[in-house]
């Protein structure tokens, strides 16, 4: 199941400059089915957690056979998500293209809202950030996103001792959500002691964007999101 790194990495330029007869043989034309979706963002997420991560191991995770790993591989190179290259002795290392990071979160946006799990992991890992907040002292709290993970944070928050002040979304089509006054920026809200990210459609974004806003030791997110940040400490 060996790949070859340099025609893979050539084929992934290709596409990226519109060049379609490297390809004309690609069957990932077309909408993905689910489980198209879960095995791509299984093997985004593998690589960009362990750029070194074989695929033995990242069949052995999404429990698929070796040889679907492999073409699941493949076709994220062609489609331009991920880049490979060669590592001494006989090891590939695998990199998340720009496009690939934004197929990962659409893809972790799509899975999330319709995965009938989202409901009962959203509302304990909101619950899990609250109870962070509380036993700091952090007790006004401000939502950025006013989707459904919103909703469902504005169910639990009262449970852990904190008050919720508003939400934080320049895209949102109405003034409130659950009683919660909608925001188009940060410094409209006064005295906020932490942010919980909860935007579906491209939470990394707003993550960031926060992140410069305030301390980011107070810009919080729920697991399932997937937020990548160097601070391992803090909830993410």
């Amino acid at each position: 199941m060996n790949l070859d790194v340099h025609f893979l990495n050539n084929v992934c330029s290709q596409r990226e400059h519109g060049d379609g007869a490297a390809l004309a043989n690609d069957r990932t034309t077309g909408s993905t089915t689910d489980g198209d979706a879960e095995i791509t963002l299984g093997l985004l997420n593998a690589v960009e957690e362990n750029s070194t991560v074989t695929q033995r191991s990242m069949a052995h995770d999404l429990g698929i056979a070796l040889g679907l790993a492999n073409a699941y591989l493949k076709r994220c190179v062609r489609k331009g998500l991920i880049k490979i290259s060669q590592v001494p002795p006989n090891r590939y290392a695998y990199y998340l293209t720009p496009k690939g990071f934004s197929e990962k979160s659409r893809l972790t946006s799509e899975y999330l809202s319709s995965s009938f799990t989202f409901f009962r992991r959203a509302r304990g890992q909101c619950g899990d950030m609250f109870e962070y907040c509380a036993a700091r002292g952090w007790t006004r709290i401000a939502l950025a996103g006013s989707g459904e993970l919103a909703e469902i944070a504005t169910l639990c928050a009262a449970e852990h001792g904190v008050s919720l002040i508003g939400i934080i979304d320049p895209h949102a089509r109405t003034e409130s959500v659950a009683g919660l006054p909608i925001h188009s920026e940060l410094e409209t809200l006064p005295d906020v002691d932490a942010v919980i990210v909860t935007d579906l459609r491209a939470p990394q974004a707003v993550f960031d964007a926060l992140s410069q806003e305030m301390p980011a030791d107070k810009v919080l997110a729920p697991p399932l999101l997937r937020i990548s940040r160097q601070d391992s400490e803090v909830p993410a």
